[in-house]
């Protein structure tokens, strides 16, 4: 994964600068909200010292409020971990559905700033396959990113896990806004590339 120019590794340094961007965004955003919080709590503490009284029922929300803003953080923390386990795994038994959530989860700022709801339908069994996790978490991005540009005007993006007679398969539904698209536009060399390595293929429309 040293060099840039193989399209494997030029995908797998843009995903993971493109994850950890956000993943550090999100976590920005929780710490600007703890501050803000914090800073409330101090000037409850300037009015007690004047003598003015304070509503229990105040201090009881912004302690949820901080709290509330703990466990997204140790969420998002969770997952980072989950995520960087992945990046030196070369091959492993993993569970598709577990990396499915997981890029869904990684992808949920994209989703919001482009107004896109991502609705993965949550399967009944374990998929387990043996393959690269990073590599295949890098291709399930890249499919997703593309679903979430052609969903369409209900910007809508399904996401379903199956067992197939070979292995296991993603699908990414409600695209309705394929149709628009170029028929070159996608998979690039960088998708090819994945799939040849992970030993996968395009059916249709990703």
């Amino acid at each position: 994964m040293n060099d840039k120019s193989d399209p494997i590794s030029e995908a797998a340094f843009k995903f993971f600068g493109k994850m950890t961007a956000s993943i550090s965004h999100e976590i920005k955003n929780v710490l600007a909200i703890i501050n803000e919080n914090a800073g409330l709590l101090e000037d409850y503490t300037l009015m007690a010292e004047k003598g003015k009284a304070i509503d229990p029922e105040r201090l009881k929300k912004l302690a949820g409020k901080v709290k509330s803003q703990v466990q997204r953080a140790d969420g998002i923390v969770k997952n980072l971990n989950k995520f960087a386990q992945t990046v030196d795994e070369s091959t492993g038994r993993v569970d598709l559905n577990e990396t499915l959530d997981l890029v869904t989860v990684l992808s949920g700022r994209f989703a919001f700033v482009q107004g896109v709801t991502l609705d993965r339908k949550q399967p009944e069994n374990p998929v387990k396959i043996t393959t690269s996790p990073f590599l295949l978490q890098n291709i399930l991005w890249l499919c997703l990113e593309f679903a979430m540009e052609v969903s369409g005007e209900e910007k809508k993006v399904g996401l379903v896990t199956e067992k197939t007679e070979t292995g296991a398969s993603v699908r990414f539904t409600q695209l309705n806004g394929l149709i628009a698209r170029p028929s070159d536009r996608f998979p690039t060399e960088r998708e090819k590339a994945l799939l040849r390595a992970l030993k996968a293929r395009l059916a249709g429309a990703c």
